[in-house]
């Protein structure tokens, strides 16, 4: 994500500024001298009873009030996103910019989400179905939400309706709430992001999200929830990294899929020192 980011923030196009990786473990680790970090604490033991994305909003947190942040706008994003191409800020001051996502449903569980957001702050739709990534938003408005952001997803989890209701995703539900009961609305941009191997082009895309495996036997069909004769998986690397020079995918398999395993290795290749396993 880094090397990408790096090669296009100062092409034609990009608005991106700084780059800061907000690292909740508490302590410093072997990437601090190769990617910009910021370290903050994470919640204290048992909170986040097991559900380590609690501890994504606490960051935001910590590091809006710890930071120096010279940039008026602030893109979150995840290290699985890959950018496709330079990045304009695609929000305004008052309207930030965010993925939908056709899993964050709030209308299917507004007895659920009425909980946390009253009816008297309106309707459930004005729950966007986004979560807090990828989003573009301002500095002042994120500084306002984050710890509203915080204590509605430390209330769901501790509620069972909600938790057993969003499950993984319930922090994203907090996200979404959160800005709504500060009357934020997102910018819904399905141009932001695509997920292979359900997006099948990249086309005018910013950035591939690889959260899926992709699995294709060697004729170029998807075998998806089956091991294909050939794969990308990020859960295949959670020991240690990848090889450098990644198989290309067979003759067949969407051009998404072969632009990410090609955008893959040619990071692999230009990082120093990038060894598998490690």
């Amino acid at each position: 994500m880094y090397y990408w980011h790096k090669k296009f923030s100062s092409k034609t196009g990009s608005d991106m500024g700084g780059f800061t990786r907000v690292l909740h473990s508490g302590k410093p680790d072997n990437l601090m001298d190769e990617i910009p970090t910021f370290v903050v604490d994470p919640l204290p033991p048992g909170l986040d009873q097991g559900y380590i994305v609690l501890n994504r909003p606490w960051a935001f947190v910590q590091w809006l009030k710890q930071a120096h942040i010279e940039e008026e706008y602030i893109l979150m994003a995840e290290p699985d996103h890959v950018i496709v191409k330079p990045i304009p800020n695609l929000a305004t001051e008052y309207l930030p910019a965010a993925f939908p996502f056709f899993y964050i449903t709030p209308e299917k569980y507004e007895k659920v989400i009425r909980k946390f957001f009253p009816k008297d702050k309106g309707p459930v739709t004005k729950v966007d179905p986004i979560g807090n990534s990828p989003v573009i938003i301002s500095k002042a408005s994120l500084e306002k939400i984050a710890p509203t952001w915080l204590n509605v997803s430390l209330a769901m989890k501790n509620d069972p309706e909600a938790d057993k209701a969003f499950g993984w995703v319930l922090e994203m539900y907090g996200y979404a709430i959160a800005s709504a009961l500060h009357g934020v609305r997102h910018a819904l941009r399905k141009d932001f992001m695509i997920q292979p191997p359900w997006d099948l082009e990249v086309a005018e895309k910013f950035i591939i999200h690889y959260t899926y495996g992709c699995d294709y036997d060697m004729t170029g069909k998807l075998t998806y929830g089956k091991i294909g004769e050939w794969r990308f998986d990020k859960r295949s690397y959670d020991k240690g990294a990848p090889p450098r020079n990644l198989p290309l995918p067979p003759p067949g398999v969407p051009q998404s899929v072969v632009t990410l395993v090609k955008m893959v290795n040619e990071a692999t290749s230009n990082i120093p020192n990038w060894q598998a396993g490690e």
